[in-house]
């Protein structure tokens, strides 16, 4: 199955929906994702603007999600940012903290005010 996101005029992610992979299939039975758009158009309307994603993100970097968005430039999904102090990492289009979180078997939340990782006790 193919999924594909709807995008609004800011490229932002409004809907996601799955395409069985027979209505992306030209006719010598190659995936075209022009195909898959025209079949979402044809559901939603010709003034609907849509983008293939990957549900195990192997292209556009990330699977899109309700509120993501989608840049053309990099040719990716990338997720709203979270935390004011937080930086791209351009590789893979995810918002990564200025310290990494411990790597333990505790539960950890970010706090932005101190820019450190406080633990969660349950």
């Amino acid at each position: 199955m193919a999924h594909f996101a709807q995008l609004d005029d800011d490229n932002v992610v409004i809907n996601i929906i799955v395409v069985h992979n027979n209505e992306l299939l030209d006719q010598d039975g190659n995936e075209i994702e022009q195909k898959g758009i025209d079949f979402c158009k044809s559901l939603f309307g010709q003034d609907t603007k849509w983008v293939q994603t990957s549900y195990n993100a192997s292209f556009r970097k990330n699977f899109a999600s309700i509120g993501s968005y989608y840049d053309p430039s990099r040719d990716a999904f990338i997720k709203p940012k979270a935390w004011e102090s937080w930086t791209l990492n351009e590789e893979t289009c995810t918002w990564n903290p200025p310290i990494p979180i411990p790597v333990d078997d505790k539960v950890y939340t970010w706090d932005e005010s101190t820019l450190t990782w406080i633990e969660i006790t349950p």
